[in-house]
Order: C-alpha cells, then structure tokens, then sequence
C-alpha cells in the first residue's frame, strides 16, 4: 500500500457510522472540487453565454457518468491498496504505464496554465499585476504540501475549494427564468458543429485523466480499507453532485445575465467574465463573488493536479510517492509537485494570458477518454477481486455509457475543429 501510514480502519470500528464518513470522507470531494477548475468555469460561462440553458441537460446527465467513473477508481484503490499507474504498470506492464503516465503529463499541462491564469485573472481585479500574485499562490501551494500530512492537505484543500460555493450567490442573484430554462434545457441544436465543439469541452471538463490518478492513489494513501467501501462511495458521490451544481450554476448565471445581453460575448478570461457580470451584479459584489470562486477553484485544482502527476510519476518509476512520508524521505515526489507548480506559475507570469485556451484544453481531455475510460474499465475487470470486478449487466453498462461518452466527446470536438 502507498505508504500507508494513517489506517482509520482501527479507530472506526467502535465507532458509529458518521465517525465512520468523517474519517473517510475527502478524498472524493477534494477531487471533485478540483473538478469545478478554471478552465471548466469559463467553459460552463461561455455554455451560457453562447446556447443559453441548452447544455444545462448535459451538465446534469454527467452527474452519474462521472459517479460511475470516480466510483471505479475507489474501488481499485481500496481493494488493491495501489495508485493508478502502479495498478496499470503491474497489470500490463512498463510500456502501457508510461503511455497513460504522458497522457497525464500533457493533460496536467493544460490544467495547470488554467488555473494560474484564473489565479492571476483575480489579482488583476484588484490592480495586483501577476509579478506578485502568482508568487504568492506558489508559496501557499507548496506550503500546504511540505507538511507531510495528507489529512492537512485535504482539509486546506477542502476549505479553499468550498469558496466555489459563491457561483450559488451569482446564479441566484441573476434571477433565472424557470420556463425559459426548462424550455432551452431540451431544444438541442446537435448539428450544428460549434455546439458540438461546446459540447465536447464540458465532457472533457467533467472526466479529466488526473482527476483518475488523484482519487485512487489518495483513497491509497489515506489507508482506506474494504469496509470504508460504502463511506468512500457516499463521498464521491457527494462531490460528484455538488461540482456538477456548481457547473450548473455557473452556466445559469452567464445565461441568465451575459446570454442575455451580449449573447455573441467572448469569455477569454476571468476578467472578461467578472466585467461582464458586473452591470448585474454591481462592481465590487460581481469582482468580489466571482473572484472568490475561481480563486477556490483555481487553488485546490493545482494542488490536486499537481499531486495526481507527482502521485502517478512515482507510480510509473517507482520513487517514493506519499504525503504521509517526510519530504526528506520522498525528494522526488515532493521534487515532481514542486516543478509542477514553479514551471506553471512561472509561464503564466511571463507569459501572455493563457486562459483563452480553456475550452481547447477541455477539447484534448475529451479526446483523451477512449485511453483513460480504457484503462480504467479494464482494470476493473482484471485487477479487482472477483466479487467486487466489473461484470455482468453492470459491465456492459459501464461499456456502454463510456462508449457513447468517448463517442460525444471526440466526435464534438473533431466536428467543431472542422475535422469530421
């Protein structure tokens, strides 16, 4: 097991079941959280902007897809006791390992220019230029880590992410029409290729290949065992839910608001989105809301990024990967973690501003889900105790559903680059 020092297991069992949840309970919502990143904000603002509620459906009805996804990675964790990319290695070997562990790098690439560039986008709203708020986050980031302790890193991570609860605030001000959601919710345009093109973003914005490598290798190395099996579930369950809602939210408010008025705006970054919220939500309130949320979202997605690369790297080589270790005894770990977050805040810095590059990085997740859904639903089938593997109705279910999202998802985002 992934050094796998903290075993709530003990303690639990004289416990009663909600000391039995709250031991468990993190993982899931931490990854989830990171889920609702920058890149999937402004993705779901330009969804409202540009379609208005019509792929409001769409973020609901990837609710359980995304459930089922994370719910597979728990599994593994727990009743293997190993990461992702340590589980894929073993299974089928080196070669495999390194081909889903660049899969990661290149998707915690685009991740991690989008959350610097939200952090540095809220800066900006208060005059900081990015010289001196992206330091700042890179300090506060590393500091986080260099704890040692994968219970303060959840609970830091889990207390900034929930600032992402002020998108609630926004659509709620922004006084929604509850026919014209209902009625745009299902009037779906699906030829036309821009559509498409949105569309394929908010799938890859939802099942992104870190988010795998960050929940199995965190379920691991909290220690979680076969009994904490129906805890662990509640909580990705949860958290499924609630970034899905905030995605939701996020889109009702552009939609309600943006969409409205300038229905033909271009929401390149955070600045641009919080400009054009404030005629409704008044300058300081509209600055203030929404920079507080992508402030959340942007912090706990580095931390989760950036772990989930470090985590797999050490998985795929073999180096010491675990917060529960002294960052002495696992240099490269925290070494890996470290470059992750210097290298990105630093291109970000001197850099012009990246976030325009949102929806393309939700694109390439998207058109990476045939390699990761296939990873993943094999293992299930293969690594997993019998009782507990995929199969049966319920295999052929997991298939399908990751067919016909792989399907969506790569067909939009080809159609909308004009390839198909």
């Amino acid at each position: 097991m992934i050094g796998s020092i903290v075993t709530p297991g003990a303690t639990l069992r004289t416990g009663t079941r909600l000391a039995r949840f709250l031991a468990v309970f993190g993982p899931g919502l931490v990854v989830m959280l990171a889920d609702t990143d920058v890149g999937s904000v402004i993705t779901a603002g330009q969804s409202g902007v540009q379609w208005g509620y019509r792929l409001l459906l769409l973020q609901l009805l990837l609710v359980p897809i995304l459930y089922v996804v994370q719910e597979l990675t728990v599994r593994l964790a727990i009743f293997t006791g190993r990461g992702h990319g340590e589980l894929i290695r073993s299974t089928f070997g080196p070669a495999w390992a390194w081909i889903s562990a660049a899969g990661l790098g290149v998707a915690t690439i685009g991740a991690l220019l989008t959350e610097f560039s939200g952090v540095a986008g809220v800066g900006e709203l208060y005059g900081l230029p990015r010289l001196v708020s992206l330091p700042i986050a890179a300090i506060g980031l590393l500091a986080v880590v260099a704890t040692g302790s994968y219970r303060r890193v959840e609970r830091v991570a889990i207390a900034v992410g929930l600032f992402e609860l002020a998108f609630f605030f926004v659509a709620w001000v922004a006084h929604p029409n509850l026919s014209e959601m209902l009625t745009g919710s299902v009037s779906i345009p699906y030829r036309d290729p821009n559509y498409l093109y949105l569309s394929a973003a908010n799938i890859g914005a939802v099942i992104m290949p870190w988010m795998i490598f960050y929940q199995q290798s965190a379920v691991a190395d909290k220690g979680l065992t076969p009994e904490h099996l129906t805890a662990a579930r509640w909580d990705t369950a949860i958290g499924a839910l609630l970034t899905q809602l905030i995605m939701v939210a996020v889109l009702i408010a552009c939609a309600a608001t943006i969409g409205h008025g300038r229905p033909r705006a271009s929401l390149d970054s955070v600045g641009d989105m919080a400009q054009a919220l404030t005629p409704f939500l008044g300058t300081a309130t509209g600055n203030l809301v929404f920079g507080l949320g992508v402030l959340g979202a942007g912090m706990v997605a580095a931390i989760v990024v950036s772990l989930a690369l470090a985590w797999g790297l050490g998985e795929v080589t073999g180096y010491r990967h675990s917060l529960e270790m002294h960052p002495l005894k696992a240099r490269w770990f925290y070494g890996v973690y470290a470059v992750c977050v210097i290298v990105g805040a630093s291109v970000v810095a001197v850099a012009p501003d990246l976030v325009s590059l949102n929806v393309a990085v939700q694109v390439m997740n998207a058109l990476m889900l045939p390699l990761v859904l296939g990873f993943l639903i094999a293992l299930a089938v293969r690594a997993l105790p019998r009782a507990y593997r995929l199969q049966g109705w319920y295999l052929w279910l997991v298939v399908g559903v990751a067919m016909v999202t792989c399907a969506l998802g790569v067909f939009g985002g080809l159609s909308g680059a004009g390839l198909v």
